[in-house]
């Protein structure tokens, strides 16, 4: 069984000036297996971004399927979908907007763990603390720093960026704070939304090269949203091509960029030039 099974997604909305609602997201299908990845490309304004959305429910979708391990994250109950989350996570484009600039790093990194491990936040502040409350916190503490520490190293930072800022950082420091925040529950599947669009070429290939290693490292499965078909084609091992909402080409890496059926995979592949890396 596939880890992440789409069935016929799809997701409208109002479109101005007109009754017909425009269609985002237009009968869309995938899996994903464990420790694979899936790269989704297309240009702007062809509903990749929004099936990553759609994928971890973050808005909801008119009709389809997305099962996790053969659990419908439509039909689960609100108790089984949080604990469904906590095994897939999200990193956006912009490093600069994914982080709240009032944050310490710590805070940061630590906020799933705040949400979905009770058992590490931090005992709120009391005059009079009881010896065993005491302890409990110091262990609490202990816990959530060491977990804290554990993913930022996995990412490539250290404990001298705890106490620090999100504007104290570089872009590609800011995204591997973002890989940490992530990776911090460790979860089976990450959807990356363009995760190096936004960075400098040679911090994007930094972070491209980081991203290989922690799947290999932590058989991760990924969902690659892009609009390059070299980085596709260098990150994925299975592709799928999107225009207007829908799948115009799908199908292995070598497939689709050495023998592209469509005119507009044709026309992907020869708007930008080839990677030096070679093809996983």
């Amino acid at each position: 069984m596939a880890l992440v099974e789409v069935d016929n997604l799809v997701k409208t909305y109002p479109a101005r000036g007109s009754r017909q609602p425009r269609r985002a997201v237009d009968d869309v299908s995938f899996r994903v297996e464990r420790g694979r990845t899936l790269g989704i490309v297309g240009e702007s304004g062809s509903g990749k971004s929004t099936v990553a959305r759609l994928l971890l429910r973050l808005i909801e979708p008119d009709s389809g399927a997305i099962r996790l391990d053969g659990h419908n994250l439509l039909t689960v109950s609100a108790h089984e979908l949080r604990q469904l989350r906590r095994r897939m996570q999200i990193v956006f484009q912009d490093p600069y907007a994914a982080l709240n600039p009032r944050m310490r790093v710590e805070e940061i990194v630590a906020e799933p763990l705040v949400i979905y491990q009770k058992e590490l936040r931090p005992v709120p502040h009391v005059s009079n603390l009881k010896p065993g409350i005491l302890r409990a916190r110091n262990r609490s503490t202990m816990a959530r720093q060491a977990q804290i520490l554990q993913a930022l190293r996995t990412v490539g930072l250290d404990g001298s960026a705890l106490p620090r800022y999100p504007h104290e950082f570089s872009g590609g420091q800011r995204q591997r704070i973002n890989l940490a925040r992530a990776l911090i529950l460790r979860p089976e599947l990450l959807v990356l939304d363009e995760p190096t669009s936004a960075l400098d070429v040679s911090v994007s290939a930094q972070i491209t090269h980081l991203l290989r290693e922690l799947q290999r490292e932590l058989h991760l499965a990924y969902v690659f949203i892009t609009h390059s078909m070299p980085l596709a084609r260098y990150m994925a091992d299975e592709i799928l091509v999107m225009r207007q909402g829908r799948i115009v080409e799908q199908g292995g890496w070598q497939q689709i960029c050495e023998h592209p059926q469509s005119e507009y995979t044709q026309a992907l592949l020869a708007a930008t030039p080839e990677l030096p890396a070679s093809a996983p």
